[in-house]
């Protein structure tokens, strides 16, 4: 089969080298590949130049939204996929894609599932939004001024008034105005402006973590190590011996993804 045989919502860009994570940046020059290998930040280099508003990696496969697109990781570089300008993409049942009001997923082109303006991220079936978060139907599911949602090992939602965990209904975590929050279902972390936290495996209970650099906290990513990026261009890994970081230099970062 050959790769044109292959759908845009199957693509992979199987990035991993042996001995070396690679992670994909979505920054206002374009979209950036890092190589990093346990906690030691290599080579990076810009791979896709356009204006990246968000990244996502899912099983090998890399997708981003940009200002003029939705472009998929291919092993030779980026493919277009015909959605237009995009804010958020994910993967969930294939490739999905919000921008302009509509949210969408990819059978042999763009169906629109819903309409849902200001999307600000995708997780799994939770789309976070200006006025909250909704299912890919559509259906608004509570909350408020939400900047991002993660689903793995339980949803956890920031928000401009704190970081909520649904149970009985969304609540409360921590308070404050969060901006970011990932997890692998079992690592978590959540940021603010000014502040990275991080949820103890033990206990479950969320505690402020010193970074090097004071720098506002645009993504975090997992693989073999722990990953964090900020909105200047620093990029810093923690493989269970503290932070150690490097100043990449690309402007407006949006997040981080390991395929």
């Amino acid at each position: 089969m050959s790769d044109e045989d292959i759908s845009l919502d199957e693509k992979r860009v199987y990035a991993d080298r042996e001995g070396a994570t690679t992670a994909f940046l979505a920054t206002g020059a374009g979209v950036a590949r890092v190589e990093v290998s346990a906690d030691i930040v290599g080579e990076f280099a810009l791979r896709e130049r356009c204006t990246a508003r968000d990244v996502v990696a899912d099983d090998g496969r890399l997708a981003v939204a940009t200002t003029e697109d939705v472009l998929v990781g291919t092993g030779e570089g980026f493919e277009a996929t015909g959605f237009g300008p995009a804010d958020a993409v994910g993967y969930h049942n294939g490739l999905l894609a919000a921008g302009e009001g509509r949210l969408a997923r990819y059978e042999d082109g763009w169906e629109t599932l819903a309409h849902v303006g200001d999307v600000r991220a995708i997780d799994g079936d939770m789309v976070a939004a200006a006025d909250g978060i909704y299912r890919l139907d559509g259906t608004h599911v509570g909350l408020d001024a939400v900047d991002d949602v993660t689903t793995a090992g339980g949803p956890l939602a920031a928000t401009a008034t704190g970081l909520y965990y649904l149970a009985n209904g969304w609540m409360t975590a921590l308070e404050g105005a969060f901006r970011v929050v990932d997890s692998d279902g079992g690592r978590a972390h959540a940021a603010t402006a000014d502040a990275l936290y991080e949820r103890e495996a033990v206990d479950g209970e969320w505690a402020e973590i010193e970074l090097p650099v004071e720098e506002a906290v645009a993504g975090v990513a997992y693989a073999d190590a722990t990953y964090v990026v900020t909105e200047s261009g620093t990029f810093l890994a923690n493989a269970g011996d503290g932070w150690r970081h490097r100043s990449l230099g690309l402007p407006a970062v949006a997040g981080v993804a390991v395929p």
